[in-house]
């Protein structure tokens, strides 16, 4: 019965985080030099991470992007779709499956110690970055560098802030989760 219901609560925290993703990811602002707006996404996907783990935070944001591919309004500008998945953007989405992997491979292996943790996360926002600018610089038939000052640099500043954020929301998450789970399995 334990088992079970370590089960049921790993997948509702799970859908519970694809659904955070679902509410700030089609939350931007647009940028008028750019087709990438600037959004949360990095930072829930950060936070599944920390409340999940590698596996169950790829997989939320797994759930996010099938539905957002099936057409349901949840990628930016409350957009889905194939052909929103394929536009100039559709390389940072990508390179979120990477970024919450790295990220998380990280995060569960040094979850108490803070420096870790952000340079995981610090690596994975690399790794996206690198995705999206070499997608958007084919898209748009731009030089990398090029791609890199449209599609990258403006948001490094809001990338970091957003690494900070998740560093301090994250771990407090993750301890409220766990405690919450032990109070449920001790009552059974």
């Amino acid at each position: 019965m334990k088992n079970r219901t370590t089960n049921i609560y790993q997948l509702t925290i799970t859908a519970m985080m694809a659904a955070i993703l679902c509410i700030l990811g089609p939350i931007v602002i647009p940028l008028p030099f750019s087709p990438v707006p600037l959004s949360l996404s990095t930072f829930a996907i950060y936070l599944a991470v920390y409340a999940l783990g590698t596996k169950w935070g790829t997989i939320s944001y797994a759930i996010y992007y099938l539905l957002g591919l099936a057409g349901l309004p949840v990628f930016s500008g409350f957009s889905g779709g194939v052909g929103k998945a394929a536009g100039p953007t559709g390389g940072y989405m990508i390179g979120f499956f990477f970024m919450a992997i790295l990220s998380g491979f990280i995060i569960d292996r040094y979850r108490n110690r803070q420096i870790p943790c952000i340079a995981g996360m610090l690596g994975g926002m690399i790794v996206t970055d690198l995705f999206g600018t070499v997608w958007l610089s084919y898209q748009m038939n731009l030089s990398f560098w090029e791609g890199f000052s449209i599609g990258t640099l403006p948001y490094l500043i809001g990338d970091v802030l957003k690494i900070a954020a998740a560093a301090l929301v994250g771990p407090v998450l993750y301890k409220a989760l766990n405690r919450m789970q032990r109070s449920r399995l001790t009552s059974l």
